[in-house]
This record gives C-alpha cells, sequence and structure tokens, in this order.
C-alpha cells in the first residue's frame, strides 16, 4: 500500500496546525499585553486631585484591541487547518478500506496450538498476568511450560538494565555447553562488558584480578578471542577515564543494547523458539499481505467467484525475506507452486518436477516418459516426493 501521499497530507495538516497554534498564542500575547498596560495605568493613578477618565481609558484599550483583529487573525489560521484536515481525512477514506473483513477466509485453526501462541506471546513480552488470564479462559493449564523459563530470561534481561550482570553470567555458566554448539559468544561478551564496568569505575586491581579469573581462558589458543582480550588488556592504563581514550569506543551503550539482544536470541533458541514471537509475525505478514488480499477479494467478488471456496490463492502475496522461513517450490514444466496436493517429485536424473506435470507426461502413469532436461526416462513408480 502506497502511504506517501497520505504521509504528504499529515505533514501539511501537522504544519498547519502548528502555524494555526503559533498565530493565536502571538494574537493572545498581543492581547494580554494591551490589557495589561491599560490594568497598570488605571491601578497607577492615585492622585484624588486628577481622577482617572476610566471611560476614555477603556476607549482606548477597545481601539487598540480593533487595531489588532484578533478574531479576523484567528479565522484565517482557522480556515487554512481545516481546510487542509478536511482534504486529509477524504484521502484517508479513499486510500484506506475500512472493511477488511472481506479478506476474512475461513481457515480450520487448531484452537489449542493459537491459545499456546497467544499465551507465550504475553509472556515473551513481560504481561505474566496477562498471559495467566489468557490461559485460565482458554482452559488450558499446560500452555504455561514456557512462563517459568520467559520469566527467568526478563530477570535476566531487567538485571543487565541496570548494569548487573550476575544472573546473566549464572546463565551462560550453567549452559555453556549448549551454548558452545551453537558458535556463541556470549560468555566472554558479558565477561568483557562485566571487566570494562570496574574499569571505568577506576578500580584497576579489581579490574586486574577480574582479567586473570575471568578473561584469561578466552587468551589461551584454540580460542578465537585472544586479539579481543588483548584489546581489553589495552584499557587497563586508561582506569577510569576509558571515555576519553583510544578505547572510548568499546564503551558505547550499545554494546550493553546487543549483549541484551543475544542473551534473548539464545535463550530462545536454546528452548526451542524462534527469536521473534509466532504470533507478532503473523500479525505482520497478515498486514503485509493485506492489500493483495482485499484487492482479490474485490475482483472475485465483481466476477461473482466463491472466496471462500479457494483453496490456493490464484495470485502471489510478496512478503518480505523476514517471513521466509522455507523454500518455495515452482514447477518449472507448469510453473504451479507446490502443495501438499501437488508435491515436488524427485526423479532419477535428479531434476525434479510437480507430480501433475509428471503424471501428463506419463499419461497418467500408465508409461515411461523422458525428462524435459535431459536424455533420461524414468515411470511414474521411481519418482519420489521431496517434502508435504
Amino acid at each position: 500500500m502506497e502511504l506517501s501521499t497520505i504521509k504528504d497530507a499529515f505533514e501539511c495538516v501537522v504544519k498547519k496546525q502548528k502555524l494555526c497554534c503559533s498565530k493565536s498564542q502571538d494574537v493572545i500575547y498581543q492581547v494580554g499585553r494591551e490589557i495589561e498596560q491599560t490594568l497598570t495605568e488605571i491601578l497607577s493613578a492615585h492622585d484624588p486631585t486628577s481622577p482617572v477618565d476610566y471611560r476614555s481609558v477603556l476607549a482606548d484599550l477597545k481601539v487598540k484591541l480593533n487595531g489588532i483583529g484578533p478574531i479576523p487573525q484567528l479565522e484565517g489560521s482557522h480556515k487554512e487547518l481545516v481546510v487542509n484536515l478536511s482534504k486529509y481525512t477524504k484521502l484517508l477514506e479513499r486510500s484506506l478500506n475500512s472493511d477488511i473483513s472481506k479478506a476474512y477466509r475461513y481457515v480450520d485453526f487448531d484452537h489449542h496450538i493459537v491459545n499456546q501462541m497467544i499465551a507465550n506471546h504475553f509472556y515473551r513480552e513481560g504481561s505474566f498476568n496477562l498471559g495467566d488470564g489468557i490461559i485460565d479462559e482458554a482452559g488450558e493449564p499446560e500452555s504455561t511450560i514456557l512462563k517459568s523459563q520467559f520469566m527467568e530470561l526478563h530477570q535476566i534481561v531487567e538485571a543487565m538494565k541496570v548494569k548487573n550482570l550476575e544472573p546473566a553470567l549464572n546463565w551462560v555458566s550453567a549452559n555453556r555447553e549448549k551454548l558452545n554448539q551453537i558458535g556463541s559468544n556470549l560468555e566472554v561478551k558479558l565477561h568483557s562488558l562485566q571487566f570494562l564496568e570496574i574499569l571505568q569505575k577506576g578500580n584497576l586491581a579489581s579490574a586486574l584480578q577480574y582479567a586473570r579469573t575471568c578473561l584469561s581462558p578466552f587468551a589461551s589458543p584454540p580460542s578465537p578471542h585472544k586479539d579481543e582480550v588483548v584489546k581489553l588488556m589495552g584499557c587497563l592504563i586508561y582506569a577510569g577515564r576509558l571515555d576519553s581514550s583510544p578505547y572510548s569506543e568499546i564503551t558505547s551503550p550499545t554494546h550493553w543494547e546487543k549483549s541484551m539482544e543475544d542473551l534473548t536470541r539464545q535463550f530462545c533458541s536454546l528452548l526451542g523458539q524462534s527469536y521473534n514471537s509466532p504470533l507478532s509475525m503473523t500479525m505482520a505478514a497478515g498486514f503485509e499481505g493485506l492489500p493483495t488480499l482485499l484487492k482479490l477479494a474485490n475482483v472475485m467478488a465483481a466476477r461473482k467467484q466463491e472466496w471462500q471456496a479457494m483453496k490456493q490463492l490464484p495470485v502471489p502475496v510478496d512478503l518480505g525475506k523476514e517471513f521466509q522461513f522455507h523454500s518455495i517450490f515452482v514447477c518449472p514444466v507448469s510453473r504451479d507452486q507446490g502443495s501438499q496436493e501437488n508435491p515436488p517429485m524427485l526423479m532419477p536424473c535428479l531434476h525434479v518436477l510437480c507430480k501433475q506435470s509428471i503424471l501428463k507426461l506419463s499419461k497418467s502413469g500408465t508409461r515411461t516418459f523422458k525428462c524435459p532436461y535431459c536424455p533420461a526416462e524414468a515411470s511414474v513408480a521411481q519418482c519420489r516426493p521431496l517434502y508435504f
């Protein structure tokens, strides 16, 4: 969906609103100043022999206020704002489809899995009470299996936000073997952060002792972190003033943020969970594909075709790479996408075609057929499905 036009219209409304606000404040200031000057003139007259002519003073004030013309000034800027706001509202109505239910198709979801996705999403976000409420209403107490693990994750991350690395280091130590199997360098990153934190406080002796105890194992061959540890040792001569040293870059807060992200990613990996919530990924994919689905639903409605009866979409829905978790096979002969009813089939010559293409080439399996891409011949019985 192209939103640049809507964005430009919105920015125009914002600009007019700011101008209107600025003009209003300016007019209020001018009117207030004239009123204050008049009050000062009235209150400063204490001579009983020469009383103040209040009528003339107020008449002068009226003339000055009429000269300012507050109402015409405010009406002009307010009118411009209302015109642009009206245009923006009409543009929204034309550009955005308020009824997205037309793209809805009934799918027989596994409600147990959906309830788990919702509850685990809230557990991931740290909304444990909300997750428990979902589980209680759904009547699925077994879905709380991951709750304790996500609680531990949030405790570790919250501690890291205040630069307390003890819970994170304890978790890394307890899972060192599993982390090594996936090639993790999280442990050395956390020890580096702890070392730098001690050094920034100016405690050289404590930093040196920490390096000998916790960093020296990563400096010995065949460790790939030797250069990193050597760089950290160079920081020792700048204890207490790392921010103004040649090593100031390694004290950036972004290293803490990156370490928190890495820990969360690897924590989820060891749990067998994706880094991103399946619910949030599903919603994001739906948002991206919604314009295409709405357009398709409208076209099918105009042609009096049944939207709900379709088993496969007649057009591709292009999503970003972040939503692609496995390869998609498209038959080079029929150009059909592989599906459960029409899976890709591996032939003896190692070329791959969809099942329906193979059946057509073999006359419904009654004879052998020649591969379209090489001289080899094969029968349906010699071909095997690759997935689905």
